[in-house]
């Protein structure tokens, strides 16, 4: 069985995502850190956040620069209610742990909503599947390879 990381670069490779994995030298737990790390802005990187949406998986790439407004994603989605999902059911619709969520390498598609505000940089930076790894992207291929629905998300 492969681990995250290896699901990740292997569903990029699928999708002919260019950009490595790297390896970062520790844990960068927040869109903060992860920007400090990588000399970026905090809004170029892509945090990967999952939703319970009435009880189904919802993956929101959102701005490190934003807050998720849970109500207007409802609205998004038809949902009665989106709250932040727990650990296990993270890893249950991902088979990655909180804070090294990727986009791409889960178990089965999970519904997507990529947050417009990523389309002002060149370059973002998302998780790997490790909470040590991201890779660089765009908004386009965010969308292309994760099937997603770009849309404002929140402030």
């Amino acid at each position: 069985m492969t681990n995250a990381l290896d699901r990740v670069v292997a569903d990029l490779a699928r999708h002919g995502i260019e950009g490595a994995v790297q390896e970062l030298p520790a844990d960068v737990p927040t869109a903060a850190a992860a920007a400090a790390h990588l000399g970026c802005e905090v809004g170029a990187i892509a945090n990967s956040l999952i939703f319970d949406a009435d009880g189904a998986p919802l993956l929101v790439l959102t701005s490190g620069a934003h807050r998720v407004d849970t109500k207007l994603v409802a609205g998004l989605v038809g949902a009665a209610k989106v709250r932040r999902a727990d650990a296990d059911f993270v890893y249950a619709a991902t088979g990655q742990r909180i804070g090294g969520v990727a986009p791409v390498g889960h178990p089965a598609p999970v519904r997507t909503i990529v947050d417009a505000w990523l389309g002002k940089y060149d370059r973002v930076w998302a998780a790997g599947g490790l909470a040590h790894t991201v890779f660089p992207t765009t908004l386009e291929e965010l969308v292309r390879v994760t099937g997603g629905t770009v849309a404002e998300v929140g402030a």
